[in-house]
């Protein structure tokens, strides 16, 4: 077994945690399959002298039991070994207690724990028990459906049991049919979650987002539009062999090209003229903000009306013949105006909820 090549602690320049560097880039395979094939991707991934962490999966949790589940602890030395050659500090995801227990034995530098295990308290409590008090960063993904009180739940957990170097990832939502994505980015939540939590660094997961190649780079530049923090994103040497995933992994090559293809935002500007426009350009959001607000309380006030008769004549609150009218209604306008129907039927879907609440309350 090679010796691992410890560091305690990854810091940047300025003597702050890695994972706080802004426009981070954490680049691997989805899978690490064999020491050639991981050692040969982080070699390709670090001349690209953007990749700042080498990411892999050792155990995957896949839908299908006899699929390929990862190679496990074995594979922990190659990450090792990897990092010995290319100077990349690692990071591989973490579900169980024991996943914890073997990382940590090998000194791998950051975690993450996913999607289908930030759904489950019990385990974010086992993974938080298991590391307690350790100085290892730690990311976590959103869970696999949109409940935002599960992704504040890991946080909290984590919290407490001392773990102070926490970080996000976005990799987007599961969804019923087929959509233009893997797992829909739902973009409203990963940006309440950076409301309550703008100390904790952000990245996009637009692999898994996208679930194919195409689209990674849209997915890309909408997250560093939101100021989101860096990317973790997947990528194989030769992807079309890759036993996991091999629709949504790109080249070492590829990446490159993405990555120099996404404009990097600023945060803040300090020149008059842009500060100036700004100011007056939010004015005006602020003013419509407040228009919307007043439209929607007349709103619920017909619909409360509404609901008073409906009770009067003893009729059902809930007509899905006239939801579905106002919906295509909203959504033909909707489009004649640029806007998406995604947006459309989440406002619409958002207006009714409240509506029927309203309706069903008692005067």
């Amino acid at each position: 077994m090679l010796k691992p090549y410890f560091m305690k602690t990854i810091k940047t320049d300025n003597d702050k945690n890695i994972i706080y560097k802004k426009n981070l880039i954490i680049a691997g395979p989805c899978s690490a399959e064999s020491e050639e094939q991981l050692v040969t991707t982080a070699i390709e991934l670090q001349k690209i002298k953007k990749v700042d962490i080498l990411r892999a999966g050792i155990w995957k949790p896949r839908t299908n039991p006899g699929s390929f589940e990862g190679v496990g602890v074995k594979g922990l030395p190659w990450l090792i070994k990897a990092k010995q050659i290319t100077g990349l500090p690692t990071a591989v995801e973490v579900a169980t207690s024991k996943h914890v227990e073997d990382v940590l034995n090998f000194d791998i530098d950051v975690l993450w724990i996913g999607a289908r295990t930030t759904v489950s308290p019990f385990s974010i409590q086992n993974i938080a028990d298991a590391l307690n008090g350790s100085e290892k960063p730690v990311f976590i993904k959103n869970p696999v459906n949109p409940d935002i009180k599960l992704w504040i739940g890991a946080i909290e957990r984590l919290q407490k049991a001392g773990i102070v170097n926490i970080g996000l990832i976005h990799r987007g939502f599961t969804s019923y049919g087929n959509t233009e994505y893997r797992n829909p980015p739902l973009w409203q939540v990963p940006i309440e979650m950076k409301r309550l939590f703008p100390k904790l660094p952000m990245l996009c997961d637009p692999s898994h987002i996208c679930g194919k190649r195409n689209n990674l780079h849209v997915v890309m530049q909408t997250s560093v539009d939101l100021d989101y923090d860096g990317i973790i994103i997947e990528s194989h040497y030769n992807p079309d062999i890759a036993l996991t995933d091999k629709e949504q992994q790109i080249t070492p090559a590829t990446l490159k090209q993405l990555l120099q293809q996404t404009i990097w935002k600023k945060v803040h500007s300090n020149e008059t003229a842009f500060v100036s426009e700004l100011e007056r350009l939010r004015e005006q959001i602020n003013y419509l903000d407040e228009e919307l607000i007043s439209l929607m309380a007349d709103r619920m006030k017909i619909a409360k009306n509404i609901g008073e008769i409906k009770k009067n004549h003893n009729i059902t609150l809930l007509q899905s013949s006239r939801y579905n009218e106002i919906l295509d209604r909203a959504i033909s306008k909707g489009i004649a105006l640029d806007l998406s129907e995604v947006f459309i039927k989440s406002y619409i879907e958002a207006i009714h909820i409240e509506s029927l609440r309203i309706q069903n309350t008692n005067p």
